[in-house]
């Protein structure tokens, strides 16, 4: 008898502790805004160098412009320049490949490029600063790429 009450508040306990977890499941699944820009190619270029962006807006809002600071690094670790690139529209849901020639830039000379700031985050509902705290970046390529 005692062993089958122990077996029993052990079930209890075991499937009440279960359904506690069940809105942390529910949580960790649903997706968190971002804004994914991934650096998925750096090409030379008859200008100079050529990187090639794919970016996700996953923010639930569209954004009418986007841009943001640059600083690009030479393979010594020393900021080269700094720019501005502007991804223009960004739909919500949507993913969008853009390319930019950066003149005078030999793409083997750059080691790193480094998001600054975001210097246009805007959108109906959106924050000034939701671009760069929902940020979230990759590279494909041997260069260094993030904030």
């Amino acid at each position: 008898m005692t062993s089958l009450r122990t077996s029993l508040r052990l079930l209890t306990s075991t499937l009440a502790m279960s359904l506690a977890m069940v809105p942390v499941w529910a949580e960790q699944s649903a997706p968190v805004p971002a804004l994914a820009l991934e650096l998925n190619g750096a090409q030379a270029s008859d200008k100079g160098c050529r990187l090639t962006f794919v970016v996700s807006n996953n923010l639930g809002a569209d954004l009418s412009k986007a841009a943001f600071e640059i600083a690009l690094f030479n393979k010594m670790g020393v900021v080269d320049r700094l720019t501005v690139l502007d991804f223009k529209e960004l739909p919500a849901g949507k993913t969008k490949v853009t390319r930019f020639d950066l003149a005078g830039t030999d793409c083997a000379w750059v080691s790193r490029v480094l998001i600054n700031s975001a210097t246009e985050c805007a959108g109906t509902g959106v924050e000034p600063n939701a671009c760069m705290r929902s940020l979230k970046t990759d590279t494909k390529t041997g260069i260094a790429f993030g904030v």
